[in-house]
This record gives C-alpha cells, structure tokens and sequence, in this order.
C-alpha cells in the first residue's frame, strides 16, 4: 500500500481541510498522509476495546472516542487517528475545546494490521510519548490474540505483554477483562 504524501502544508490549512475532506489523513510535520481502510476484525475489534473502556468509565469525568478523533501531538506538530482514545482532561472536553481533536488523551489503542504495524510500532509510539497526560498506550494484533500495553512509569516507559489465557489490565480506566472481550465476534482465534 502507498500513502498519498503533500509537503508542506500548514497545520492550519490541514485542519481547513480535513474538517470537509471525504477521506481522513493524519499530518506530521507539514505532510500528510491518506488513512488506509480497516477490516471487519480490525473494526470489531476496535469497538468492543471502546465500549469496555466506555462502560468502565461512565461518570468518572473521562470520555472514549473511536476512530474519527483525531490527537494532536504538539511537540511533534501532528495529528493522529488513533482507532480508541480517552481523555479525561478538561481542555478536552469543555464546552469550548476543540471539536476535532485532542490534545490531553491519557490512553490511546492502536489495532494493528499488517499496513499500519510499523507506523503504530515506531512513529505513533515515539510521538505519543511527548504527550504529557499519556499514561497507557496499548497495541492490539488483529491476527492473534496478543496485546501490548505500555505504560508511563517515573522512569520511563514499561511493557505488559498479554497472551490468549491472560487477564487485560488498564490502569487509567480501572479495568481488568479477558482476550474473549476483546476479540468477540471478530473470527480471530
């Protein structure tokens, strides 16, 4: 697969024209990159993981967005689509905040797949990171039940490694669930 790449380009102006654009782009540094569509696992997967997150954090003043919002990451001057994300800031989520983005998420989940692996892996990981309230970010194989969760620690970052029989911890929502809720319904054995 290829991305379509413009060079350049103001963060102004990708915001202008991502706000009417058919298809979504993420933008890093003046390029801007055409998002590749999902598979029916990727799909499912990624809405099951937002409605445990949802369902785990109605009422506590944190809310969970899938697949249409977009992350600012400003110390890299980017816009990302993560597939979940959550945020509990009130910048985020005030009445006047921004309407297409956030800036302050404390947990991001990428579902992977084989086009978007090393983007997830490498480029969004290291970009994430300068995002100061983010204290979880979580991969999630669409082939394999197997998911990654890093952590924000005071020294730097961690890595819980979780297998079909394990239990799933997150600690910014408070929930525990098993690879069942995560895969149901999306034929990934």
């Amino acid at each position: 697969m290829k991305h379509a790449v413009m060079t350049g380009l103001s963060e102004a102006d990708y915001l202008e024209g991502e706000r009417t654009s058919q298809v979504r782009h993420e933008y890093v540094s003046g390029e801007v990159f055409a998002m590749a569509g999902g598979s029916k696992a990727h799909n499912i997967i990624s809405l099951n993981v937002a409605m445990l997150l949802r369902n785990a954090l109605r009422g506590s003043g944190c809310q969970t967005f899938i697949a249409d919002m977009r992350v600012h990451v400003a110390a890299q001057s980017g816009y990302y689509y993560p597939d979940v994300v959550v945020t509990c800031a009130p910048g985020d989520l005030a009445s006047d905040a921004p309407k297409d983005h956030l800036d302050s998420p404390v947990l991001i989940v990428e579902v992977l797949s084989p086009t978007t692996e090393a983007i997830d892996r490498r480029e969004k990981m290291l970009a994430y990171r300068h995002i100061e309230n983010l204290r979880e970010y979580v991969l999630v194989d669409q082939e394999r039940r197997w998911v990654e969760v890093y952590r924000r620690i005071e020294s730097g970052w961690v890595a819980d490694l979780y297998s079909p029989e394990d239990v799933i911890t997150l600690d910014t929502a408070k929930l525990n669930f098993g690879m069942g809720d995560v895969y149901d319904g999306s034929g990934v054995a």
